[in-house]
């Protein structure tokens, strides 16, 4: 689910920076409703199976504007994890 989270986080602070264009504001948009909206393609409340849709849509809307997830960006996304969690990101260990 961390791992989840952390791409949800790079999507939403690389929404937040002035220098990301319109049209990938709208892919991040659109993934970022996915995955909280209730509704999706595999109910949430399915154990591992659940989240696999909503990490589908994350990383299809990363591979799209990854161009905006700038290491700044993967560095504020650890911070809130470590925030919420304590220790490290999925890809950076405690």
């Amino acid at each position: 689910g961390r791992e989840v989270i952390e791409k949800a986080l790079w999507l939403y602070y690389a929404f937040q920076k002035s220098e990301t264009p319109a049209w990938a504001k709208a892919v991040i948009t659109g993934a970022l409703a996915y995955f909280i909206l209730p509704v999706d393609a595999i109910p949430d409340a399915i154990p591992v199976a659940g989240y696999t849709d909503d990490l589908g849509a994350l990383a299809a809307a990363i591979g799209m504007v990854s161009l905006y997830i700038t290491d700044d960006v993967k560095q504020q996304a650890a911070r809130k994890l470590k925030d919420w969690f304590g220790g490290g990101t999925a890809e950076e260990p405690s």
